[in-house]
């Protein structure tokens, strides 16, 4: 590390703000950290030469000199933190979603634009190469002509998932919107790696969406849902998610076209392209958003995320912010395992289901095994 290094400071540093604190130590020099509880002793952010604030107004009227806030705190507080601080001067690194509503996106553009900070968006699939080398297979036509993209995520969460924090699993907190479910936190990369691959950036680049919300859990929000989305220049997106899989497998994005398929796996940067009965495998790397936001602030890269790109993930956003309440999957089609906060409700068929769903573009409601749940 060299005394030119990005000074950083981390807005929330619990749970998954950890992960950042670490990180920030790493790619630049950690200077200050954000939290109403204390860092952990021993942790990265109890060392010396690192300032702690319990708020952001005292992280502020302090004066210190930083080049790169995280900002990793509860989702309907995003988009308020991230505003503060790039008109304090600062670029910022936004955990996703970005913001809750349409609206609070907007103005959060807004004050980049009036600013000139930058803002990337935490979506950390979006830095891995793979995404090029699928971009590289359909340009070259290798799939044919491509029908649509499909994101497929049977993830295991237990019930001590939705105990977490007081806005988990709400679709509301005391009057504000959280929207705390599975399309748009949980497995929000899925549907935003799909958007990517479909060439959907923008908010002007959605012409529909269409859902499909349920839950097994007793919360507000969804935990098993699907969405259609029809994009104004490219194939449709479909995905098929839920949080009380059968079996718990790493997510993936299918490219489907004509004459093959390309399969991303992209937690693991894979890439599985089939044709003809054949399949290549390549291996990618990744490229760290916090280490790519400061390469930005020194002219030397392009941001890989910035904000405006995530418009087209806002419109899904929105659109289950304001969608009816999701539908109670029937006791009949759920079991549950475990007891107390490690219990999970497993919702039968579901993954075979969703797999149906994207592979044939379907919604859950057309599969036979499901329909009794709209009756």
């Amino acid at each position: 590390m060299t005394p030119e290094a990005a000074r950083i400071a981390v807005i929330g540093i619990h749970g998954f703000g950890a992960s950042h604190v670490l990180n920030a130590g790493q790619v630049g020099r950690l200077v200050a950290v954000v939290d109403p509880r204390p860092p952990l002793p021993g942790s990265p952010a109890d060392t010396s030469g690192v300032r702690w604030f319990a708020d952001l107004d005292s992280l502020l009227a302090a004066g210190l000199e930083i080049d790169v806030a995280v900002v990793s705190t509860p989702l309907h507080t995003h988009a308020g933190i991230a505003a503060t601080m790039l008109r304090a001067g600062v670029d910022v690194l936004l955990e996703k979603p970005p913001t809750i509503t349409l609206s609070e996106f907007e103005d959060l553009l807004a004050a980049a634009s009036e600013t000139g900070r930058l803002c990337q968006v935490g979506f950390q699939s979006l830095g891995s190469d793979a995404l090029q080398r699928v971009h590289e297979l359909v340009e070259s036509g290798a799939v044919g002509s491509v029908t649509h993209v499909g994101a497929v995520g049977t993830w295991v969460r237990q019930r001590a998932y939705w105990q977490r924090a007081v806005w988990a699993g709400k679709r509301q907190l005391a009057g504000r919107p959280v929207v705390d479910g599975v399309i748009t936190n949980a497995l929000a990369h899925a549907t935003t790696t799909a958007l990517r691959l479909a060439g959907a950036r923008r908010v002007d680049d959605i012409a529909s969406v269409e859902l499909e919300l349920f839950r097994a859990n007793e919360i507000e929000a969804d935990d098993t849902s699907t969405v259609r989305i029809e994009t104004v220049t490219g194939p449709p997106v479909i995905a098929g998610l839920t949080l009380c899989a059968e079996t718990e497998r790493a997510p993936w994005v299918t490219v489907y076209g004509t004459a093959g398929s390309i399969r991303l796996d992209y937690t693991l940067d894979r890439v599985q392209w089939t044709r003809d009965g054949t399949t290549v495998t390549t291996e990618h790397q990744r490229t760290d958003l916090l280490t790519n936001l400061i390469a930005a602030r020194r002219g030397s890269a392009p941001l890989l995320n910035p904000l405006a790109d995530n418009g087209a993930f806002m419109r899904v956003m929105e659109a289950v912010r304001t969608a009816p309440e999701p539908q109670l999957i029937p006791a009949a089609y759920v079991r549950w395992e475990g007891a107390g906060p490690e219990a999970r409700p497993v919702v039968r068929g579901i993954d075979e289901a969703l797999q149906q769903v994207v592979a044939e573009a379907t919604p859950l409601s057309r599969q036979v095994d499901w329909r009794a749940t709209f009756r």
